[in-house]
C-alpha cells in the first residue's frame, strides 16, 4: 500500500473480517502512515445507536425499507464525521463493512432494488466508494456457525441476521462475488476458509498483485 486510501472488508457473517481490518491496520501503521479503523453500522455515537437498533432483537423489528433507511443514516454520519475528515488529512481509513454490505444484505438479501440502494448512496451520502474493497469468501454454513458461536460465548445480542436461514446468507455471498465481477479493478476476492493465518497470506498475496491504491 503506498499512500492513504480507503479499504472496506466485506463477507459473510463470520468470515473473519474483524481480524482482517486489524492486519491492514497493522501493516498501514508499519509503513508510517495514520490509519483510522472504523465499522459499519457504527464509527459514530450516532452509528453506534442505530448498530444497536438494527443487529439486536427479532427479524421482524424492522421492515426491509426502514432497515435501508436506518443503514444509510449510520453512513451518512460516519462519512461526514469520520471518513472524509481523515481522508482529508492525509489518514487511511479501512472499515468493517460498507455499502457493499447494503446492496448485499438489503438488496439481494431483503430483495430490494440495487438502483434504489446506489441511488440513495449517491444522493445521500455523497457517492462516497472505497479504493478497494477486500471479499473474505466463505461458505455462508461455516460463516454462520463461526458467528453465532462468538455472539454466543461474548453474550453480544447482535445477532438478528443470524437467525435468517441459508438461503438468505447464500443470496449475500453471491452478491458479494457479483460486485467484485463487475467493478474487479476495485475489488478482491479471497478465500477466507482454513486458519487465520492462511487467510492472511493469501490477503498479501493478492494485494502484491494489485495497482493504483495498493502497491
Amino acid at each position: 500500500m503506498n499512500r492513504a486510501g480507503f479499504y472496506a472488508i466485506e463477507g459473510v457473517d463470520g468470515c473473519g473480517k474483524s481480524g482482517m481490518v486489524g492486519y491492514l491496520v497493522d501493516l498501514l501503521r508499519g509503513r508510517g502512515q495514520e490509519v483510522i479503523a472504523t465499522r459499519e453500522p457504527g464509527g459514530t455515537p450516532q452509528g453506534e445507536a442505530i448498530r444497536a437498533l438494527i443487529l439486536s432483537g427479532q427479524d421482524d423489528a424492522w421492515d426491509p425499507h426502514s432497515e435501508l433507511l436506518l443503514m444509510t443514516a449510520a453512513r451518512v454520519e460516519h462519512v461526514r464525521r469520520v471518513i472524509t475528515p481523515a481522508l482529508a488529512r492525509g489518514a487511511a481509513v479501512v472499515s468493517d463493512r460498507y455499502v457493499g454490505s447494503t446492496i448485499a444484505y438489503q438488496g439481494a438479501g431483503r430483495g430490494m432494488a440495487e438502483d434504489l440502494i446506489r441511488g440513495l448512496h449517491r444522493d445521500v451520502v455523497g457517492d462516497v466508494w472505497p479504493d478497494l474493497t477486500i471479499i473474505l469468501d466463505l461458505d455462508p454454513e461455516i460463516g454462520l456457525a463461526r458467528s453465532r458461536n462468538r455472539l454466543s460465548a461474548s453474550a453480544i445480542d447482535e445477532g438478528r441476521f443470524e437467525t435468517l436461514d441459508l438461503a438468505f446468507h447464500r443470496r449475500i455471498r453471491q452478491s458479494f462475488l457479483d460486485q467484485a465481477t463487475r467493478d474487479p479493478a476495485r475489488h478482491i476476492v479471497v478465500d477466507a476458509s482454513g486458519t487465520p493465518d492462511d487467510v492472511r497470506a493469501r490477503v498479501a498475496s493478492a494485494l502484491a498483485g494489485t495497482t493504483g491504491a495498493i502497491a
